[in-house]
C-alpha cells in the first residue's frame, strides 16, 4: 500500500506570511502571531493539488511535501 505525502513547514524559513494556510485550511491553521501550525502531516489524495500549490507559492520556501 502507498504512504500518503506529508506536508512539513520549516519553522527557521518561515516568515508567517500565511499563504499556505489560506490555500490548504483543511490541514493548516495560523497562530496568534501567523506562523503555521499543521493540523495533520498526511496530506489526503484529493487535496494533493492544493498542497503542492502552496508548496509553489511559498516566498520563503518554507513548505514542503515529502513523498514517499
Amino acid at each position: 500500500m502507498a504512504r500518503m505525502p506529508k506536508l512539513r513547514i520549516n519553522p527557521i524559513a518561515c516568515n508567517g506570511h500565511g499563504m499556505c494556510a489560506e490555500l490548504l485550511p483543511e490541514l493548516i491553521d495560523l497562530d496568534d502571531w501567523g506562523y503555521p501550525i499543521i493540523k495533520t502531516s498526511e496530506i489526503p489524495l484529493n487535496l494533493l493539488d492544493m498542497a503542492k500549490r502552496a508548496e509553489r507559492i511559498c516566498p520563503t520556501l518554507a513548505v514542503m511535501i515529502l513523498e514517499n
